[in-house]
């Protein structure tokens, strides 16, 4: 004869929530959540809207109070006056800064990704020593070399003109030192291990093996390069003395140099200065956020 024995019923007080349920409570977003990030909203994007606002107005009503809080419709006007400024260059600003950065952006993240490379996956001697230098000079700011560095640029006889602005940045430390990081994790030992056994070459190997993997770094890398770049102010200031040709940012000081400021045109010209930062960000966008959801998901 087999004797059961009988457990007695759970209580509903009794159970206690599962792990999924206690991990979607703690991702479910709160009342105060959303409040928080829609203040972070706002106050994020009233600087580009006030920005706007003053720019499609007259002088007058800008420095009017209360100050007007809607567009008004002068945009095209203030545009035409900010491109007209002889004083300024704008458009010559432009192109020049276009040419610096974009070209010390493909610099940075080519030259970057390959010392990075090197630096993470491959042995030679004196490795941990240059990583050193690497980094300890990116704890220098540029404000101690603009000396020595402004002698060199006028030995060279580079003075006023774009490779000054452009060949002393074109790799620093940051890119090298991120791309790195990435490669350490995003390349596996084993993945370069097996093109050696088929006959590649480093560079073969970097081109077709490393060099996809780095991508999403690469996005985030040239991205932060060129705004950087793009919003540099202080060497241009220095080295390019000459107002026939400057880049964007000594330009928008140009229309700052008035004994009465025109807001108006200054932010018309800031405006417009503005706009390729955000052509960048919508092209590296997705790169961006891939890099991010692969990230994720490997992890």
């Amino acid at each position: 004869m087999t004797t059961t024995t009988l457990r007695p019923p759970v209580r509903p007080a009794d159970r206690r929530p599962s792990r999924g349920h206690k991990a979607a409570q703690l991702w479910k977003a709160s009342p105060l959540t959303w409040v928080g990030l829609v203040l972070g909203v706002i106050l994020s994007l009233f600087p580009f809207y006030w920005m706007i606002v003053i720019a499609s107005r007259t002088n007058d009503a800008a420095n009017s109070w209360p100050p007007p809080f809607l567009p008004g419709g002068k945009l095209g006007e203030n545009i035409e006056r900010v491109l007209a400024n002889g004083d300024a260059n704008v458009l010559k600003g432009l192109m020049n800064s276009f040419l610096v950065s974009g070209t010390i952006t493909v610099a940075t993240v080519f030259f970057g990704s390959l010392a990075g490379f090197a630096f993470a996956k491959l042995k030679f001697k004196g490795k941990n020593a240059l990583l050193l230098v690497i980094l300890a000079s990116m704890m220098v700011p540029i404000q101690l070399g603009v000396l020595p560095l402004y002698i060199l640029m006028a030995k060279l006889e580079w003075l006023n003109t774009m490779p000054s602005v452009t060949v002393p940045f074109l790799i620093g430390g940051f890119g090298i030192f991120m791309m790195r990081q990435y490669a350490e994790q995003a390349v596996p030992n084993e993945l370069i291990e097996a093109a050696r056994v088929d006959g590649c070459s480093t560079w073969r190997i970097y081109w077709h093996v490393v060099a996809p993997a780095l991508r999403p770094a690469a996005a985030v890398l040239g991205l932060l390069t060129f705004m950087e770049q793009w919003n540099q102010f202080f060497w241009p200031f220095v080295v390019l003395a000459d107002p026939s040709n400057p880049t964007v940012q000594i330009s928008l000081r140009s229309l700052n140099t008035a004994y009465f400021a025109d807001n108006s045109q200054i932010f018309a010209g800031t405006l417009i200065a503005t706009l390729p930062l955000f052509v960048m960000f919508i092209l590296f966008g997705r790169q961006i956020i891939g890099g991010i959801m692969e990230g994720a998901v490997k992890s």
